[in-house]
């Protein structure tokens, strides 16, 4: 009887986390696009899926890690247009492509850091100033390139070992997700098992407690801040390297797709609760809808709509759960 009693409560706690009921829907989602849709199945729409992972999964991560802390960033896709617009004027200006890129990610961080400042020392929000360094990131890419895009294609044919991060494949596999699966791993663990990022999750949680307890609240922002659009940064080289150049465009509303996949993964608007295996798994889930509306040949104004409609169920969901939370905690 006990035993049994201790394996229901087991599989009741399994099933409240996020994580496994995300995990379930996308197998569902999975089973249901393979039965009804003879093109989902192929290889080269899968590898369109797996490749849109290695960009947007980075940027969902560091959304995660600035959502968990409290904040918000609406400029990561910018910021990751930037990073590549840095990293391949550095290429055409002779540079080594490798330290071109750490320039780039480089660039991006400095970003996040003058973000992180400005909230914590002048105390203004997240929104309204990543708002307007989106704005900033974006005019300063087009004041660089005079609106045109840059190709590397000549440039990486010559370096064919850095191209290869990007447009390599092992077997028949694309080299860019393996990137992101590396990305994803460490930054998991980090996440889960890293004092550092307790401290993060404490800022989230309640910033006053966390401070009287001897959180350096600031710090903590900063750093959420500077790691967010450092990984922004690096989605960008991938991304650049993938295409073989910069669009100016690129990366334009990458941050709603990475605040949907992050709360509908269970990250919280208002901090304290987060994971990047929920938000990857969100990400997934919203790839598998925008391939399953492409399959069926619907527009794309259809599509940006249907994604806007899922960001809203997604705050929605994420409200309706602190609501429950909070009478929970009255009882």
């Amino acid at each position: 009887m006990t035993k049994n009693k201790t394996d229901k409560n087991i599989m009741n706690r399994l099933f409240q986390k996020r994580e496994t009921m995300l995990g379930l829907i996308v197998i569902v989602l999975f089973v249901i696009l393979s039965i009804t849709n003879k093109n989902f199945f192929k290889w080269s729409n899968l590898k369109v899926i797996v490749s849109g992972l290695s960009v947007d999964g980075i940027i969902v991560i560091g959304m995660t890690i600035v959502l968990i802390s409290g904040g918000i960033d609406l400029s990561v896709g910018s910021t990751m247009c930037l990073s590549m617009t840095a990293a391949a004027m550095a290429i055409k200006n002779g540079i080594n492509p490798w330290a071109a890129s750490l320039i780039g990610i480089a660039a991006a961080g400095v970003f996040g850091i003058l973000l992180g400042l400005l909230v914590t020392k002048l105390h203004l929000t997240h929104f309204i100033v990543s708002l307007c360094f989106m704005g900033i990131a974006r005019g300063i890419v087009y004041i660089l390139t005079s609106g045109s895009p840059i190709s590397l294609v000549q440039e990486l044919k010559e370096h064919p070992s850095f191209a290869f991060l990007g447009q390599g494949t092992i077997g028949s596999f694309p080299m860019a997700p393996v990137c992101f699966i590396a990305v994803a791993l460490v930054s998991g663990l980090y996440v889960k098992k890293s004092a550092g990022m307790r401290k993060v999750f404490y800022t989230g949680s309640n910033e006053n407690a966390a401070r009287y307890s001897g959180v350096n609240i600031d710090k903590v922002k900063l750093a959420a801040c500077t790691a967010c659009a450092t990984l922004a940064g690096t989605a960008g080289i991938i991304y650049m390297i993938r295409y073989s150049g910069v669009a100016v465009s690129a990366g334009s509303g990458g941050e709603m797709v990475a605040l949907s996949a992050a709360v509908i993964g269970g990250a919280s608007m208002n901090g304290g609760k987060g994971s990047v295996l929920g938000s990857v798994l969100g990400l997934v889930f919203i790839l598998l809808i925008q391939d399953a509306l492409t399959l069926m040949m619907v527009p794309s104004y259809w599509q940006d709509f249907v994604k806007y409609v899922i960001v809203l169920l997604a705050v929605c969901l994420d409200g309706i759960s602190l609501n429950h939370s909070y009478a929970a905690s009255r009882k």
